[in-house]
């Protein structure tokens, strides 16, 4: 018997109806809207009598909160309709309240669906109404719901059919091949898919459409890098900074040794690092075959005792399924940036979110046809975002998003983490034949099929409409136990090797972890039946992990999850010859080579050209007061703290500066610092995350925007007090689709050697990164992004947080030389950090602020609002020093004793004075 009920919130606490309201009237402008009502309906199949009235008062609803009713009352009501989710899509909602009724009954588990209701009041006219459900029904995500209870809500899944061998492909021509592509809707290029043709042909055979999903799935741009692997044969340049660069990249591999392998994106990402090393710097880097995320060796401080700890990070972006559904989009980009440390064993134990978007004040009228409104994308997505990570339990400790009209083409959605685990907990061994996989955590659905091609290729309008199978839903409390599980010795010391779920699902995720594979398709656990081979094979259905134990350890490994309510099957067994193979329905339908697999496809070619960059230079305003109201007020100066307040910056007590600082709560911090998570214990040892980019100065010069990309990041890291020994870096790099023209390879290729020539400035190394190539929709493209992420361990007794703290101080501007478009002299830059520091560790410095976007003017407001003081500037300082950028310069609040020392150094200039009454003042 199906019962039905439905719960609302008490009218004062309806806030997501009034947030309806006002979006309804604001933005979509429906004047005639006088009231919303938002009811969540339940169906519940499984539970009833007093099982079923103790979960309406207890699971369903809370009595103080919420009003429980057999149906809605609708009199008087303009519309009502329901929405509910698309079959096959995870229902969060429901599948917890079935887990709460089963824990409650230890017995069946319900079943549990959900929709959600809406109540429309006033006068409205037909077109009214659908400009709401078009606004609330995402059909990525969502359907309009059907208001009859249904019989059961058992579902009869048909029998999946056999997986289709493909007869006749080795045979195929050009033509049939490209026809193929279109047909399958492949991310493989022409080259690929021949290349596939030539490798079944010398095996005599026509493969299965498991094993061309699996291949186009493996080589794809998300899992394998395609693009950052392509071969450069030539590159052009106009720039004479950026060919000085190049050819300083070329003289490093040939002192590498490098000269035999191809130069490509991934080549110029990866060798300053390399060579770092080679020169005996960046001896804690963690070197090991798991590479999911960065790995350093660190002390960490516990109870007063030195101990060797292992400091992961990751930065992970889902700018694809966030511009299509960005609720789900944003919730699995934070999931899988956590998965990535924690398949290192590692605790995850803060967050930064930093995005990219169009401007979300333009009218919805304006939105482009097979796009979502920018600020549909900006809330939803930040909602997601900040649902998952408050209720897996992770400070977030900085939100930021970037404004520019080029992510419009598609939405830059980026998540890094920090973690840490004693290195006692860890064991990394190489798997042996006979030793099993075991699947970890969620079961698989249909979500997430196709996602890693879908994330590879460019967008058009009929995107929105195709690519449904493609968005999952993110379950935090599934991956929460995850974290529990690795955090116990017991459970962790048994596992050799560790992969995440993410792009690819089982044939990626198991695929590799060892040379040699045999997978049982059929034991993978399934959310519902009906699943084919193909689908269990490269679904990305999230919160999963694959871990390789030895057999005699696995019911050990199985028991403790079982104790944490996760579900552990082996699934895979590790083999001697190195193939990978995939069995169904009794079925090989997946028998591969390791040395094919491994290829990542046919050896890619491109031509680059760098066009001649712009000027760097921006526009000054006349007027200091009417500048300084402009600046702050410029979406990409202002605070942004009604988006950081959605997410929870307090959670496991070990934050050390809050996202806003001062009395007031309202200067923004610029770098994460939260102390080491120590389970059992208590530690000063903190980790320091920032960032660094402006989209400005990158569409103008992708080479001088990465470069100070990293500048920013590093000053930031010193302007909250940390030294810069032991600073690392990982890079995100997202650009427009090349599509085989020269100067499109031309921007990533100056982007990276702009970050190439930084690290090997600074002396510090990128040892990590995220890349996508895939920011194109129809005519339009993202601008060229390197966002830069800087890493540094520290003690939290260096911590300087930035706002000014008392009037009467002196407030120094620790600037630089500079070229003719305003790029830093970096023996200079290391000069100020390490003096900086010295100052912080004598407590001399009251508080600093590295300049950004804003240029001066920016940071010394920012500084001033936290505890409401006013700066008095010395008038000669120009509009020009004021308000142009000036990256790498930190500005400095010291008592006026050690500030008439300061001044004496080269570059070091006294900007005024801070001041009790409020005001910014510069002469007259």
């Amino acid at each position: 018997m199906v019962n039905r009920l439905f719960v609302e919130k008490k009218e004062a606490l309806a806030a997501e109806a009034r947030a309806l309201f006002s979006e309804a009237r604001g933005m979509l402008g429906i004047k005639g809207l006088t009231r919303v009502r938002v009811v969540n309906r339940y169906d519940v199949e499984g539970a009833d009598g007093e099982l079923l009235e103790y979960a309406k008062r207890n699971i369903f609803s809370e009595p103080q909160l919420d009003t429980v009713t057999l149906a809605i009352e609708t009199e008087g009501a303009a519309a009502v309709f329901g929405v509910e989710p698309l079959p096959g899509q995870f229902d969060q909602r429901a599948d917890s309240a079935a887990q709460c009724i089963q824990l409650v009954s230890q017995g069946e588990k319900p079943v549990v669906r959900t929709a959600k209701f809406y109540v429309l009041y006033g006068d409205l006219t037909a077109e009214d109404v659908g400009k709401i459900k078009k606004f609330v029904i995402n059909p990525v995500e969502c359907r309009e719901a059907d208001t009859a209870l249904p019989e059961t809500l058992k579902t009869e899944y048909p029998a999946p059919h056999d997986v289709e061998t493909l007869h006749g492909f080795i045979k195929m021509g050009e033509d049939e091949l490209a026809a193929f592509v279109r047909k399958y809707g492949l991310a493989m290029d022409a080259d690929d898919v021949r290349f596939c043709r030539d490798y079944f042909a010398s095996e005599h055979r026509d493969p299965t459409l498991t094993e061309v999903r699996m291949i186009d799935t493996y080589w794809s741009d998300h899992c394998r890098h395609t693009t950052f692997l392509t071969t450069i044969d030539k590159a052009e340049f106009e720039d004479a900074e950026v060919q000085a660069a190049w050819e300083d990249y070329l003289a490093v591999r040939e002192k590498l040794g490098r000269t035999e392998k191809p130069v490509n994106l991934m080549d110029i990402a990866t060798i300053a690092a390399k060579m770092l090393r080679k020169e005996g710097k960046l001896e804690n880097l963690d070197v090991s075959d798991e590479i999911n995320a960065c790995t350093v060796k660190i002390k960490v401080d516990v109870d007063g005792k030195d101990e060797d700890w292992l400091l992961l990070f990751k930065n992970e972006t889902h700018n694809h399924p966030t511009e299509i559904e960005p609720f789900g989009g944003a919730a699995t980009c934070i999931g899988g940036a956590i998965r990535d440390p924690l398949s290192g064993r590692a605790y995850v134990y803060s967050a930064m979110r930093v995005t990219g978007a169009g401007d979300p004040l333009t009218p919805i009228e304006e939105t482009l046809p097979g796009k979502l409104p920018q600020k549909k994308i900006v809330t939803t997505a930040a909602a997601g975002y900040s649902s998952y990570g408050n209720q897996i339990g992770l400070a977030t400790g900085i939100v930021d998003e970037i404004y520019h009209p080029g992510y419009v083409a598609k939405r830059l959605e980026i998540g890094a983490v920090t973690g840490a685990v004693p290195a006692r907990n860890v064991v990394r061994e190489t798997p042996a034949p006979g030793d099993v996989v075991i699947l970890l955590g969620g079961r698989t659905g249909r979500d997430g099929c196709g996602g890693a091609t879908g994330s590879s290729k460019a967008h058009s309008a009929e995107s929105l409409s195709t690519c449904g199978a493609e968005v999952q839903k993110g379950n935090a409390p599934e991956e929460r136990k995850l974290q529990r599980l690795f955090r116990n010795p017991e459970a962790s010391l048994l596992i050799k090797r560790c992969n995440d779920f993410g792009a690819g699902g089982v044939s990626v995720a198991i695929g590799e972890l060892a040379d040699g594979l045999f997978i049982d398709l059929n034991a993978v656990p399934k959310k519902y039946e009906g699943l084919d081979g193909t689908e269990l094979a490269i679904s990305e259905s999230q919160e999963r992990m694959a871990v390789v134990v030895a057999p005699e350890n696995a019911e050990k490994f199985r028991a403790l999850a079982n104790a944490e309510n996760l579900e552990a099957t082996v699934v895979a067994k590790v083999t001697e010859e190195p193939r990978l193979r995939m069995q169904w329905n009794g079925k090989i339908i997946v028998d591969i080579s390791r040395e094919f697999l491994n290829s990542n496809g046919a050896e890619k070619h491109a031509t680059a050209k760098q066009v001649k960059a712009g000027s760097l230079r921006k526009d000054i305003p006349a007027g200091f007061a009417e500048g300084m109201k402009a600046l702050v007020s410029e979406l990409n100066v202002c605070s942004k703290r009604g988006l950081s307040e959605r997410f929870d910056s307090t959670i496991g007590a070990g934050t050390v500066m809050m996202p806003f600082g001062g009395k007031n709560q309202l200067t923004p911090i610029q770098c994460m610092v939260n102390k080491v998570s120590v389970e059992n214990g208590e530690t000063d040892t903190c980790s320091l995350m920032s960032w660094g980019f402006n989209p400005f100065i990158s569409e103008k010069s992708p080479f001088h925007g990465a470069y100070l990309a990293v500048i920013e990041s590093v000053a930031k890291l010193v302007a909250a007090g940390a030294s810069t020994r032991e600073v690392y870096l990982t890079f995100q790099e997202y650009f427009e689709k090349p599509m085989g023209k020269a100067e499109r390879w031309g921007k990533p290729l100056a982007a990276l050697l702009g970050a190439y020539r930084a690290q090997r400035d600074l002396g510090m190394g990128a040892i990590g990164g995220k890349d996508s190539m895939s920011g194109t929709f129809e005519n339009l493209t993202v601008p060229p992004t390197l966002v830069s992420f800087a890493i540094v361990p520290e003690h939290t007794k260096n911590i300087i947080s930035p706002e000014f703290k008392q009037p009467g101080n002196a407030v120094l501007l620790f600037d630089l030389p500079r070229d003719g478009e305003g790029v830093p002299d970096f023996d200079a830059f290391k000069a100020n950090c390490d003096f900086l520091h010295e100052a912080v560790v004598a407590g001399k410095v009251k508080a600093m602020h590295a300049v950004g976007q804003g240029g001066v003017a920016a940071a010394i407001a920012q500084m001033a609002f936290g505890n409401g003081l006013g700066v008095e500037i010395d008038g000669s300082f120009s509009a020009q020093e004021l308000f142009n950028l000036r990256y790498g310069a930190i500005v400095v609040e010291a008592n006026t004793d050690d500030a008439v020392e300061w001044v004496r150094r080269d570059n070091v200039r006294r900007v005024g004075l801070t001041r009790g009454n409020g005001l910014m003042e510069i002469g007259d």
